[in-house]
């Protein structure tokens, strides 16, 4: 899967016993889906998942890994990406934002995007088929990019991986799982919430004032294709001042977050929260109390983990210039189960077992 900051790959055993423990089988609502990667993680374990995010990129993602079945799909997918593999490059709107006015690709490599992704939208596919595909640009894309991960900035010097051909692979789609058809949905979080029953709902939301959008406004123009205007050395999208998540706002994302959590409907709550975030571990165990009236079962884990990438390298500013130095090199992540009074009887078990999988 593309790199990604907040990524819960270090997480996944332990996410996925949790859930399995207490609704084995059960159907996830994955309000903030980014990658899809717990969700990718949840259907291969057999549960039916409800993946949901506001951004583009990640609903293709969720479409790709969560929502499309392997028999559906996979056929069709081989024989057009090997069919777009052998398409020649010719330079467009990506070659000229992304590797000319700023330096996030090889040129070439950008030339053959172009091309592909005007393929992809001529081809007029079904939306799964689409994502897909989209999928196989995008994350053929990020193995020839030259940034630490993130699209705030590129790297000051070509990193070696963008001197490779760009080369298109099929995802690891998933066959459809014992617990049923899974969905992909692009709301706003609060209306998954409002708007899906489940057995269990995990939270991942933004913990600070970085914005996924803006760190990742080039695979929202991959796949909307809309070919915007942009701003700075980065080449954000405009409408990246304008999207703004309230759980990228300190004063605004506790009301946001209770309010979240107020409207799930689901008897067992999992949220991953950062140590680094807006909210203290005793400030969230608080709030998940108070959604249940403290009848409910509070569990809390925490997990200590390397800091990504480019934080362990030092703060850069747009023209990869160091400007900062590091501060620490490990995060912990904390992870808070709260179920219901009537799920509470696999509580104690499941506790156990994810912590002796640390």
């Amino acid at each position: 899967m593309i790199k990604y900051l907040g990524s819960k790959r270090a997480l996944l055993d332990i996410l996925c016993d949790a859930i399995a423990r207490v609704a084995p089988g059960g159907h996830v609502l994955d309000l903030f889906s980014g990658t899809s990667r717990v969700g990718h993680a949840l259907k291969r374990r057999g549960h039916r998942v409800t993946a949901n995010d506001h951004n583009a990129y990640a609903h293709a993602l969720a479409r790709c890994y969560v929502e499309a079945d392997l028999d559906d799909v996979f056929d069709e997918a081989t024989r057009l990406i090997a069919e777009l593999n052998r398409i020649e490059g010719r330079p467009g709107y990506f070659t000229e934002t992304f590797c000319v006015r700023a330096r996030f690709f090889q040129p070439r490599n950008g030339a053959r995007i172009d091309a592909i992704r005007e393929a992809i939208a001529a081809m007029r596919l079904p939306p799964t088929l689409e994502a897909v595909l989209l999928v196989a640009l995008m994350e053929a894309a990020d193995r020839v990019d030259s940034t630490t991960g993130v699209q705030m900035a590129y790297l000051k010097e070509w990193a070696p991986r963008s001197f490779n051909d760009l080369e298109l692979r099929m995802p690891d789609v998933l066959a459809r799982g014992r617990g049923g058809a899974c969905a992909a949905r692009c709301t706003d979080a609060l209306d998954a919430a409002r708007t899906v029953e489940a057995d269990v709902a995990y939270v991942d939301p933004p913990y600070n004032q970085h914005s996924y959008l803006g760190n990742y406004h080039i695979w929202e123009s991959l796949v909307r294709w809309d070919k915007p205007e942009v701003y700075g050395v980065a080449c954000k999208r405009v409408d990246v001042r304008e999207r703004q998540s309230v759980f990228n706002s300190r004063p605004r994302s506790r009301v946001a977050l209770q309010e979240l959590l107020a409207a799930i409907r689901a008897p067992v709550i999992l949220v991953s929260f950062s140590n680094e975030g807006y909210l203290s571990r005793e400030e969230m165990e608080d709030m998940l109390r108070n959604v249940m009236d403290g009848r409910g079962t509070l569990e809390t884990i925490e997990i200590d983990y390397k800091r990504y990438v480019g934080a362990q390298i030092g703060i850069h500013n747009p023209r990869g210039e160091k400007v900062g130095r590091v501060s620490h090199l490990r995060n912990k992540e904390h992870l808070y189960i709260l179920s219901a009074p009537t799920a509470a009887s696999g509580r104690d078990d499941a506790v156990v077992g994810c912590a002796a999988g640390r």
